[in-house]
């Protein structure tokens, strides 16, 4: 049997002119404060997990954050372990120039593993707590840690620990209907808050 005759060319269909909808993994709904904080975390189940290598460089993991549209990525190792986490300020701020002098490298001579927050310095929420949450906890714990993201963790069938999950602030004040102007996370909270002040 040749390759011709094993595979075949699927049958079309049209784009329905009436609208043809995302599925809300990529376009979530709309939340208040109090509604469930699972539904402003990126379900890691089933949206695919921005992840980099250790020994890229800080162009690589920029240009990975840029092209995915986030602002965090998962450091990995070997058998799919985290190693570390590294964001925007991670790459872009301060601390690489301070990484270089201290290295005396060259800031693009830095990599990721470099700049990265090591994974004995990661705090994570659990799952089980998570699920009992509101959204307005989720913007509380995230306030109270000076951080805009925070990570999902539960226990799998054999005991071992996996990552489920993913909280942004920039992806709750979106659900929250707050108009992001900067990157800056105390504007971001000062909108979020601003928005659950109005309820």
């Amino acid at each position: 049997m040749s390759q011709d005759e094993k595979f075949r060319p699927l049958q079309k269909i049209s784009v329905s002119a009436t609208g043809c909808h995302l599925f809300e993994a990529f376009n979530p709904p709309a939340v208040t404060a109090e509604a469930a904080a699972v539904l402003v975390m990126t379900d890691l189940t089933r949206v695919p997990l921005a992840t980099i290598l250790a020994d890229a460089t800080l162009d690589e993991a920029n240009h990975s954050m840029l092209a995915r549209g986030v602002r965090l990525l998962l450091v990995v190792g070997g058998a799919n372990n985290i190693v570390g986490l590294v964001t925007t300020v991670d790459v872009l701020g301060e601390k690489p120039v301070l990484v270089a002098q201290r290295r005396q490298l060259k800031r693009s001579e830095l990599r990721v593993a470099e700049v990265m927050v090591p994974v004995d310095k990661i705090e994570a929420l659990a799952i089980e707590d998570v699920k009992k949450a509101s959204v307005g906890d989720i913007v509380a714990t995230l306030k109270a840690d000076g951080r805009a993201h925070a990570i999902v963790v539960g226990q799998g069938h054999d005991g071992t620990q996996h990552l489920v999950g993913i909280f942004s602030s920039s992806q709750i004040a979106r659900q929250l209907g707050v108009q992001i102007q900067t990157h800056e996370v105390a504007r971001t909270f000062a909108e979020i808050e601003a928005v659950i002040a109005g309820v």
